[in-house]
């Protein structure tokens, strides 16, 4: 019981005991199975982001990686096979790359990952968002999958690339150029 006298429930319930996990419309599938993967990276995604927000003190991604994260569950319930795709839109993250892009200097070659600890997170989450797409994509091998779930992904990469940036920016750190 809890001091509220609630009872609590179990952080563990042993049903994953044996390799296989339930997903939220009553299947349990083999944690290797690729939608357990894709939702996995997904998770670990979400978890990144949190990273980016606690490294970011000025508070800069605040505004944009709070509200994905809570997209990213929506498309964790999509995943788990009982979401909707309807906030899973391009367009959103579109608009928030093209604001803070038009307020940076434009790239002449590519850039290093790294910089602040905040961007140099960002990039960490960038490239798990990336491994996240291709599991989304590995799934769609094996079963049809909404096709705004992999836009959302290949867009929330960019951003998470311009926001990256936006971070150096903003803690004065210099982006460092790729040297052939």
């Amino acid at each position: 019981m809890t001091a509220e006298g609630e009872k609590r429930s179990r952080l563990y319930t042993r049903t994953g005991d044996s390799g296989r996990t339930g997903l939220a419309d009553g299947r349990r599938l083999r944690k290797s199975h690729p939608r357990v993967v894709a939702l996995g990276a997904v998770d670990e995604l979400n978890a990144q982001l949190g990273l980016v927000l606690a490294l970011d003190e000025r508070g800069v991604a605040k505004p944009i990686l709070e509200p994905i994260q809570h997209r990213l569950f929506e498309l964790g319930a999509v995943l788990a096979g009982v979401g909707d795709v309807t906030r899973l839109d391009p367009g959103w993250i579109e608009s928030r790359i093209d604001r803070l892009d038009a307020a940076l200097k434009p790239l002449r070659t590519f850039i290093l990952p790294g910089g602040s600890p905040a961007a140099a997170q960002c990039h960490v989450a960038r490239a798990v968002c990336r491994r996240a797409e291709r599991a989304v994509v590995e799934l769609t091998c094996r079963e049809p999958m909404p096709r705004q779930v992999l836009v959302f992904l290949n867009r929330l990469s960019d951003l998470l690339f311009v926001v990256a940036r936006t971070l150096n920016r903003e803690a004065g750190v210099r982006e460092r150029p790729w040297q052939a």
